[in-house]
């Protein structure tokens, strides 16, 4: 802008202006007294008045000058105030995250709002799929899969393995719940896409439960029907663990199966450079240790 002069010249004007003296504005400055006086020099040619009467070696605000200090003299508080602003108020940071529904519904956003409270300076957003996005494509940063770690082009962090349980609610058949594996063979089950194969060998089953009546693709609606009592599901621990502890439902037997695929990580190439994807993932790593504790622990169903 032509009519906004230099920043140099205006501090040195409002500190001359203020101090009454080229001398001490220059000490104020840190700068030298021709120094000063060259500014105040560009600023009078380039606002084309003059704003202060020579007196041999000294000088003296006139009122044209005075006038102009104060309205330069606010103004200038007021860039030092906004540039303390920005340097104390951390800039707000997006991270888009993908997963499956049901670990972001179960497992994650139970637990999101101490990552929140932790860093209020980042914004997050997530994007709940059953299909595996293309991170570039879609502006994802950190997706949370499952499978292999293998994903191409991709960094890959693994996070833990699961496992499946047998659970119902409480009010399941009236209260009467299968205690035994032979008993959970004979209740009516809602089926998921997990296999029954492998908990049936560890149970000690002869025949593997195979699916009939109600089979569901979601693990959402699988764990909504087993708290309405219309069946009990075979489901990954990580879904259930805090409906459990909670008393929403219960685990009916000690037998489990491994889940086949672990939980992993993944972050894209340009997510690598972004300070606030490091926060997620050590803040991440944190709560799995948490998890893993809490779970683990005697005390707790």
């Amino acid at each position: 802008m032509s009519d906004f002069p230099p920043i140099a010249s205006l501090r040195s004007f409002e500190a001359v202006a203020r101090l009454g003296s080229v001398t001490l504005a220059a000490k104020d400055l840190h700068v030298t007294h021709s120094a000063i006086s060259q500014q105040i020099k560009v600023l009078e040619e380039i606002i084309g008045v003059k704003l202060f009467i020579r007196h041999g070696r000294g000088v003296q605000i006139n009122e044209e000058g005075r006038l102009y200090a104060l309205q330069v003299r606010e103004a200038l508080k007021n860039i030092a105030d906004a540039t303390r602003l920005v340097q104390v108020k951390p800039r707000r940071r997006e991270l888009t995250l993908a997963m499956v529904p049901s670990f972001g519904c179960h497992w994650l956003l139970p637990r999101l709002e101490r990552f929140r409270t932790k860093y209020p300076h980042i914004t997050l957003r997530l994007q709940a799929s059953l299909t595996i996005t293309n991170m570039l494509q879609e502006g994802v940063d950190i997706a949370i899969r499952m499978g292999k770690g293998d994903w191409e082009g991709m960094k890959s962090h693994y996070l833990f393995s699961d496992e499946l349980i047998v659970v119902a609610a409480p009010c399941f058949n009236g209260g009467v719940l299968p205690g035994t594996p032979s008993e959970v063979a004979k209740s009516k089950i809602i089926f998921s896409m997990e296999s029954w194969k492998t908990w049936c060998t560890n149970a000690g089953l002869e025949r593997e439960i195979v699916p009939t009546g109600l089979c569901i693709n979601d693990s959402n609606l699988v764990l909504e029907a087993v708290r309405l009592s219309k069946g009990i599901a075979l489901e990954r621990r990580s879904l259930v663990h805090e409906a459990i502890a909670r008393g929403e439902l219960v685990q009916l037997t000690p037998f489990t199966a491994p889940y086949p695929w672990p939980y992993w990580l993944v972050t894209s190439p340009s997510a690598e450079q972004k300070p606030e994807a490091s926060l997620f993932i050590a803040w991440l790593d944190e709560e799995i240790a948490a998890w893993h504790q809490q779970k683990d622990s005697p005390d707790i169903p």
